[in-house]
């Protein structure tokens, strides 16, 4: 939103500088976006006298002029019509930028003769459209900067533009009179009063309207009058510099007043040529679909079903809160102008504004809202404008449908200032701001003005107050201290669980991912998911199309795209939630990692090797550890299909309570990801550990024996296809209270066991708590071992 200085104050009485102004508007949330000083392109320009003009003595139309400046007599060339003697011009001397030709001028031979320097036209320094001769000044001293002339003897000129930005919420914004209301408001004025008196016809309206019965809520009331014998031409000086300033183009007189109003009042109007009305009858509609309209911007419109229509006996002649038509615009040939004022639905102008995709200020104002009650007025004001400078004879005012109800009221609670915004505001300063600003009060409720479509409840009323306040005056206070002591811990415990296996993972070397929670749905078929309950129904692309089932899928595409950028050693890692199902509360916490390549770089010693299952068994049981997980755990076999089949393990507790996985992944799915791998992965569930028996933030004492603990080696002859695992957890479950540690450390294929036989060594730990072990305990437990072994595997010990 654009306009001058002088603008503001036809409307603001107020002696406040354009700082203090510009201070206040921002503050009042209608943010200053820039000012305009015009008077700073032409600050170079200085006034001369022309002391003679002698013909060019080889061309007819030029003059050699003498101009007395500032620096002396100089010698200007001029074609000018009007170029004479002893007249006051405004001179650009050599090295003075002329922006209405983009030229900085220059020393230089004209038909021979020397020029230094030029005088200047209205449109060459953009002041209009005038250039049919030089500027011809009714007085000026000679050197005197013709922007200080032209501050003093005609300002609007050279006055200041300011632009603001204006939120949705602020449609009254959108005109001159309701920024100066603010302002007023704010107290840095008094609003002038800028009421007209009724214009009274002379004769009935020749032209009918009616607004057909499904359209009343697309456009519920419609004002209009025709003025006939008009006089149509350029607009007076002073209009056609205020639209010139805000970046519009004077057209014509008829037209400049619609534009006029639309951002003085924010109060859009449309003129019709009466004389190209068919048939003398205007009809508000809905379009049936694939009517048409030739618009004043030349382009042609095809309308579908529903969009609001003016038309007439011939056809469509407007598009409803939108553009006129090319067909029934004003032109300087009319004579009989058919004024209208008309209240347009918000939404729907949107919908036919977008479809049509035609960006007007109309538009943007009726889809904002303006204000429905000033509809009667702002065809009074257009029409005394037009009949003050444009002559002419009024019709009466015909009205087809009624103004929509727009009143409302909500009640006026002075102590809620306090409460919602924390500044103290006496109730006697809260009813004068609301006054201020147009709302009607009767006693505790405050009628909203037609103007404030926002303000929707009492809360809004609040936000008035301390708007005009100033929430600049607000000052901090801190809070009342409700208790004594240490506060209560804020996380829970799955979330300091979070926080942990956060910290531990970085410890471990692990980089963390923050991937999105949706990946596309071959990648989620591959890991469980992909159904329809996880599909999403308006997804950002096609490549997130279903919440993850897992965070794996995530860590692998972050893999494929760093292998593809040449990082090969890769150790990634992620917390959050993956969802087996779209209901709240079908998501769980994972913890997963992933490490892909070498442990190390390449070097002499070769240290370096690939990772294997054991790095991420490694670092899965610390982060269980860290996170408070058990110390003697089961690892079973049976994970999912995106596993290795014989390369990896479950972390249980139980064959039903499963901590975690860690394994390789399948090459399959490698592959499916484009990841070169292998890769090794873990993936835990923080909720499935064990919550503490007792909670305090005490550790507890650390339970240590001092009793030596004992080691017992054996080997079992088994089947090739038996897993070491099985012979770990049997081993482990012979004395679940003494062994502390299973281990295998040998296996040896073939020789004398035969085919299909395998041996397999284990150390089995034994740790005392209560009394050092004797033989016979020892023994007893070595039987256990061999019995549990035996049982489990079908196998026999080694001699």
């Amino acid at each position: 939103m654009k306009f001058t200085l002088s603008w503001l104050k036809d409307h603001l009485d107020t002696n406040a500088s354009l700082d203090e102004i510009v201070y206040a508007l921002t503050d009042l949330g209608l943010e200053v976006e820039g000012v305009e000083d015009r008077g700073a392109r032409l600050r170079d320009f200085t006034i001369g006298y022309v002391q003679s003009a002698e013909k060019h003595p080889d061309a007819d139309r030029l003059r050699v002029c003498q101009v007395e400046t500032d620096e002396g007599v100089k010698q200007i060339i001029c074609g000018a019509p009007n170029a004479r003697e002893g007249i006051t011009v405004v001179v650009a001397k050599p090295g003075v930028y002329v922006p209405g030709i983009d030229t900085t001028i220059g020393v230089g031979k004209i038909r021979g003769i020397e020029s230094f320097g030029m005088m200047a036209s209205e449109r060459e320094m953009e002041l209009s459209e005038e250039h049919d001769g030089i500027i011809e000044l009714p007085s000026g001293e000679v050197g005197q900067s013709f922007v200080d002339w032209l501050a003093q003897n005609d300002p609007a000129k050279v006055d200041p533009v300011i632009e603001i930005a204006i939120t949705p919420n602020r449609p009254d914004a959108l005109g001159v009179r309701g920024i100066a209301r603010d302002l007023a408001a704010r107290g840095l004025g008094k609003l002038k009063k800028r009421d007209v008196d009724a214009v009274e016809g002379t004769f009935p309206c020749p032209v009918t309207v009616t607004i057909e019965g499904d359209t009343l809520a697309q456009c519920p009331v419609f004002y209009g009058r025709l003025i006939r014998g008009v006089k149509n031409g350029p607009s007076p000086a002073w209009l056609q510099d205020a639209l010139r300033a805000i970046g519009l183009r004077p057209i014509s007189f008829l037209v400049d007043v619609t534009n006029f109003f639309t951002y003085d009042r924010n109060r859009p109007l449309h003129v019709f040529d009466a004389d190209k009305i068919a048939g003398n009858a205007l009809r508000v509609h809905r379009a049936k679909g694939g009517e048409t309209l030739m618009g004043l911007d030349e382009k042609e419109y095809t309308f579908t079903e529903g969009m609001t229509l003016i038309s007439d006996a011939d056809g469509v002649e407007s598009i409803g809160g939108v553009m006129g038509g090319l067909a029934s615009g004003c032109t300087e040939e009319t004579t009989n102008v058919f004024i209208e004022a008309a209240y347009f639905d918000p939404v729907r102008t949107a919908y036919t504004g977008r479809a049509l995709k035609i960006n007007s200020d109309a538009r943007y104002r009726f889809e904002r809202g303006i204000d429905p009650a000033w509809t009667p007025y702002g065809i009074e004001h257009a029409t005394r404008m037009i009949l003050d400078h444009a002559g002419g004879e009024p019709s009466e005012v015909i009205v087809a449908g009624k103004i929509p109800d727009w009143d409302r009221a909500f009640k006026l609670d002075a102590a809620r200032v306090q409460s919602l915004v924390g500044m103290d505001i006496p109730e006697s300063e809260q009813r004068q701001t609301l006054t201020s600003l147009g709302f009607v009060l009767e006693g505790n409720l405050a009628h909203v003005p037609s103007w404030r479509p926002d303000v929707q409840g009492e809360a809004d009323l609040v936000e008035e107050v301390a708007r005009i306040a100033s929430l600049t005056k607000l000052k901090g206070k801190p809070l009342p201290r409700l208790n004594d002591g240490v506060p209560k811990p804020i996380l829970l415990p799955l979330q300091r669980r979070e926080v942990i296996a956060r910290r531990t993972c970085a410890a471990l070397g692990y980089n963390e991912c923050v991937t999105y929670s949706f990946i596309d749905e071959p990648s989620a078929r591959l890991f469980g998911g992909g159904q329809d309950a996880t599909r999403l129904e308006n997804p950002i692309s096609s490549d997130m199309s279903h919440m993850r089932p897992a965070l794996l899928p995530g860590l692998l595409q972050a893999a494929a795209r760093n292998q593809a950028r040449g990082f090969n050693d890769l150790a990634l890692f992620e917390v959050g939630p993956a969802f087996h199902g779209g209901e709240p509360g079908e998501q769980h916490l994972l913890i997963s990692g992933l490490l892909v390549g070498r442990t190390g770089p390449k070097d002499v010693h070769g240290a370096s090797r690939g990772v294997d299952v054991y790095d991420v068994k490694a670092d899965a049981e610390a982060i269980l550890a860290a996170i408070g997980a058990p110390a003697k755990t089961q690892i079973l076999r049976g994970a999912a299909e995106w596993w290795h089949p014989g390369r990896h393990g479950k972390i249980c507790l139980g064959p039903k309570k499963v901590l975690g996985i860690f394994g390789e992944v399948h090459p399959r799915v490698l592959a499916a990801m484009d990841v070169k791998g292998p890769a090794m992965a873990f993936t835990l569930w923080p909720a499935e550990v064990p919550m503490p028996r007792k909670s305090g933030a005490s550790r507890g004492a650390l339970n240590i024996s001092d009793l030596q603990a004992v080691e017992r080696d054996f080997a079992f002859v088994v089947d090739a296809s038996v897993d070491a695992l099985t012979l770990v957890n049997a081993a482990m479950g012979a004395d679940k209270a003494l062994i502390e540690d299973v281990r295998i450390f040998d296996e040896f294929i073939g020789g004398s066991l035969g085919e299909g036989k395998k041996s397999l060594a284990l150390t089995v730990r034994m740790q005392p708590v209560a009394e050092t072990l004797k033989d016979k305990d020892i023994e007893a437990v070595s039987a256990k071992v061999v019995e549990k072994v035996t049982k489990a595997t079908g196998g026999t010990l080694r001699g």
